[in-house]
């Protein structure tokens, strides 16, 4: 069985609760029976700025804190805090994550929990560190969020395809999408034909043979960026044509649009159905 001590009372000056080493017998405090015994020990005294200390004569053992309940044991020379006591008294105060501070538990205001979410506090970063443990990834709030109103930023659900981008529904939901911001160049083309891709630009080199490019089926907004690569256009044209039933600057449907101008190049942005294909610059 454990010893239980409950201390009462206003200090008035340094106490010490001393249990001698060796004296006395059987199963009381100090007796030698006591030894590697456990104690329960509840500070529940007023401490105003005096101490007290629980240890075996002669010995150093501990200071209790006012307040505080403590498991420890005698182990034949002195009262051995096991640190389930003040060290596991939560720090802090309520909605305050705990974590190590030298030993001992330790709260801030600035890492919280509502129940819900965790709270990172004035500009604390959220750090990642990698395999080595000598780098970080970190995540950040700014200084000063637009309004002062707060917002949350949700995860896609997949991970997406080559080349995507993260993209807004303006409600701080995200996903992938594809990069239409910017034209993504393509290695140099040689053939007789080829199908042309959404956002991408290509070199075309007419030196052998005239080509015929195809457009994508249009969407508004949709670019494609055509180079005469070699010089070659005004020999070996360059021929477009649009997707089955629509139009190259508002020309009939499935009129084509032919390029004989050496080392031209343009950019065909899509408009939509009534005048399809527009030239943005040539």
């Amino acid at each position: 069985r454990a010893f239980i001590i409950e201390c009462t009372g206003t200090l008035g000056g340094t106490r010490v609760l001393d249990i001698a080493a060796t004296a006395g017998s059987g199963s009381s405090p100090g007796g030698t029976a006591s030894i590697l015994k456990p104690f329960i020990i509840f500070d529940n005294t007023t401490h105003s700025g005096d101490t007290l200390t629980f240890k075996v004569t002669g010995a150093t053992g501990f200071a209790l804190t006012e307040g505080t309940t403590y498991l420890c044991y005698h182990n034949g020379t002195d009262i051995i805090n096991t640190g389930l006591g003040a060290l596991t008294t939560p720090a802090g105060s309520t909605t305050e994550i705990q974590f190590n501070s030298s030993g001992a538990f330790g709260g801030s205001s600035k890492l919280a929990w509502d129940g819900t979410n965790v709270l990172i506090d004035t500009e604390g970063a959220l750090r990642l560190g990698d395999n080595a443990g000598s780098a970080y990834v970190g995540l950040q709030a700014p200084t000063t969020i637009t309004s002062d109103t707060a917002y949350t930023l949700k995860l896609p659900v997949a991970t997406g395809a080559v080349d995507q981008i993260l993209v807004t529904d303006g409600s701080g939901n995200l996903s992938f999408a594809d990069n239409s911001g910017g034209t993504s160049w393509q290695a140099v083309e040689t053939g007789a034909t080829m199908t042309a891709v959404a956002g991408n630009g290509y070199f075309i080199d007419t030196t052998s043979n005239v080509c015929n490019v195809t457009l994508p089926a249009g969407v508004l907004g949709d670019e494609v960026s055509l180079v005469d690569y070699a010089g070659t256009f005004d020999s070996n044209t360059l021929t477009v044509t649009p997707g089955s039933g629509e139009r190259i600057q508002g020309e009939s449907a499935d009129a084509v649009l032919t390029n004989s101008t050496e080392r031209s190049a343009f950019t065909l942005a899509y408009s939509g159905a009534t005048q399809g294909w527009l030239l943005k610059n040539n």
